[in-house]
């Protein structure tokens, strides 16, 4: 076992694993700038070892893998004027697209929370665990922002309209429902992770993404879908519209209690995001790779940076926490499509590129 580096990040090779912790436990595995580019130095590392057969990606602590980006730092730096969403964001998304592609068996380990920027390290992974204390959402519509980190691809391919639900409402799923959506491939109780984990620093050198699939699933519960696949027919009929308005009058118009509860949830959420969102939402349903998808994310989460929506969710949540967040505008039926377009727009030389 050779320990690389410690730290907020901590990377070393076990038997023919590759292992890289995130270990910010405190801050429940928060990801900043320097632990992407971390990151992204493992992997180069473990690609050409030939004595790694599999990476696995596993958070330290108990409470979860990743609750997501540094928000913290983001607001700091948008507040300022400064630079940091641009150089956050392109080291990550490349990444997120590196990992979708990683030529080795990429094992994520989604216990606990598993949040943004957490599903952008775990969720394009070949081989995807989360466990009876999954707890796994993209939330980020509640600070003014949009599911990133390729999550429009991942939730415009979960069936029906379950990823629009989970995209504008922020709603956590539990492990059955991660696979579900099609965000997880097994569910594996935790108190199994520390053999299953053992097993995997023992795979042969060269083993194929269809053995370690048997391994993982040796430890599975074979469960494949939660609390939220039983409401599919209702989420299908309310979130099947290109349009906020359209959803939110489905919603009202409907009555039921599940209607209730998610229109005041929606209610909650910065309008210019949740209309940010679908129409991201929509265009990935069309795109033909990942890839696509982050290149208009970046776009859009550079317009965010600049937005005073971003520093007000942000603010409200996690600044101050005072969870009343003024929108602007504070109204679905004001935001208008010339507020949409500058997210939308090409941004030239600064365009996303993959290496």
């Amino acid at each position: 076992m050779t320990a690389v580096e410690e730290g907020d990040l901590i990377v070393r090779r076990e038997g023919a694993a590759g292992v890289i912790r995130l270990n910010r436990p405190k801050a429940l595995n928060a990801m900043t700038l320097e632990m992407s580019i971390g990151i992204d130095a493992a992997l180069d590392r473990f690609e050409t070892d030939p004595e790694v057969a599999v990476i696995v990606l596993e958070g330290a602590g108990e409470r979860g893998l990743c609750a997501g980006g540094d928000v913290r730092g983001l607001w700091e730096s948008s507040r300022e004027g400064g630079d940091l969403g641009a150089r956050f964001w392109r080291q990550e998304y490349v990444m997120n697209a590196r990992i979708a592609r990683f030529p080795k068996p990429y094992v994520a380990f989604m216990d606990g929370l598993v949040m943004g920027g957490g599903v952008g390290l775990s969720g394009h992974a070949s081989h995807r665990i989360v466990t009876d204390r999954t707890r796994l959402a993209m939330p980020e519509v509640g600070l003014g922002f949009f599911p990133d980190v390729g999550g429009t691809w991942l939730l415009s391919r979960s069936p029906g309209e379950i990823g629009t639900y989970f995209g504008l409402t922020g709603q956590t799923m539990n492990g059955p429902d991660a696979i579900h959506a099609r965000f997880a491939d097994a569910v594996v109780p935790a108190a199994k992770w520390p053999v299953l984990r053992e097993a995997l620093t023992r795979v042969r050198t060269g083993a194929t993404a269809a053995e370690l699939t048997k391994l993982i699933n040796g430890f599975a519960t074979g469960e494949t879908a939660g609390p939220v696949a039983a409401k599919e027919p209702a989420i299908d009929a309310l979130f099947g519209f290109d349009r906020m308005e359209d959803i939110f009058a489905a919603l009202k118009r409907d009555g039921s209690e599940f209607a209730q509860v998610t229109l005041k949830t929606l209610n909650e959420k910065s309008p210019r995001g949740m209309v940010v969102t679908l129409k991201l939402l929509r265009l990935a349903r069309a795109a033909s790779s990942l890839e696509e998808c982050l290149v208009r994310e970046y776009r859009a989460a550079l317009e965010v940076f600049r937005s005073d929506d971003f520093r007000e969710g942000v603010r409200a949540a996690v600044i101050d926490k005072d969870r009343n967040p003024t929108w602007s505008p504070p109204r679905i039926e004001d935001v208008t499509p010339g507020m949409l377009a500058p997210y939308l727009a090409e941004i030239g030389a600064d365009e996303l590129k993959f290496n």
